[in-house]
């Protein structure tokens, strides 16, 4: 260990010690970005960031199981990612197949998909639909992990699942009409039946949220980070945990 190591360590325990976990966000978003940029400044190739940033996920979940949080959001994928070439796209599917494999065998997380599976290839659904089925007893941290996600198309798949539903209720439009509500629509959400995130994090010091939980993410904390996700720590962490406990939630009020 080098004395910049002991250093950001020591600083870690101390912000670690004053912090107030009645304040930890329940459910935090992430938005695992720079991975490609991270490997260009290291040298390596897009593989390798893609990898890295695959291994940072465990490390993660691992703090924020320290710090009693309960749902986690893994933005793995995008849709709009399917649009990158064969030769970056196949390997990183096949990435994701072994982080979301990994996440399964782990034993103490509980994984559910959130995207469409319209997109990917049959090897990459069956993966999401295997973690799911084995880690439905588990009773750790709900991980969600996003792959081919997209904030508008799960606002179009919920809209489709809410009119499909009523559709075979033999609901008429006017009856429909009426009925139509947030909490409603909500139901028919990826994330339907869970809490929304009180925390969003993104990496690689880009500020917007490319469409991330566009419906839930209306009352969330953002928290933008500088430093590319496979180069991510615990200090960088714990810092987002201290500037969200230091905000006043008004949620509109």
């Amino acid at each position: 260990m080098n004395l910049r190591d002991l250093v950001y360590g020591l600083y870690a325990r101390r912000v670690e010690g004053r912090l107030d976990h009645d304040q930890v966000p329940k459910h935090i978003g992430v938005i695992l970005d720079g991975n490609r940029r991270w490997a260009k400044a290291s040298g390596g190739t897009t593989t390798q960031g893609h990898r890295a940033g695959a291994d940072k996920i465990s490390e993660f979940l691992g703090w924020c199981a320290e710090t009693d949080v309960e749902v986690v959001t893994l933005w793995m994928l995008s849709t709009d990612n399917f649009d990158r070439p064969e030769s970056e796209l196949g390997p990183l599917l096949g990435i994701i197949e072994d982080a979301v494999s990994g996440l399964a065998r782990d034993g103490r997380w509980r994984v559910h998909h959130v995207g469409t599976m319209d997109l990917m290839p049959t090897r990459t659904q069956l993966v999401l639909k295997e973690a799911e089925q084995a880690t439905l007893d588990n009773t750790g941290i709900l991980v969600n992990v996003a792959v081919g996600y997209g904030g508008r198309q799960e606002i179009a798949d919920a809209v489709r699942s809410l009119l499909l539903d009523h559709a075979e209720k033999g609901t008429s439009f006017e009856e429909l009409a009426e009925l139509v509500d947030i909490d409603v629509i909500s139901e028919h959400l990826y994330t339907r039946g869970q809490p929304d995130p009180d925390l969003v994090i993104r990496t690689s010091g880009e500020q917007r949220l490319s469409g991330f939980m566009m419906w839930q993410s209306a009352h969330s904390e953002y928290y933008f980070c500088e430093v590319f996700w496979p180069a991510f720590r615990k200090v960088d962490f714990l810092r987002a945990l201290r500037d969200y406990a230091a905000r006043h939630r008004r949620y509109g009020g």
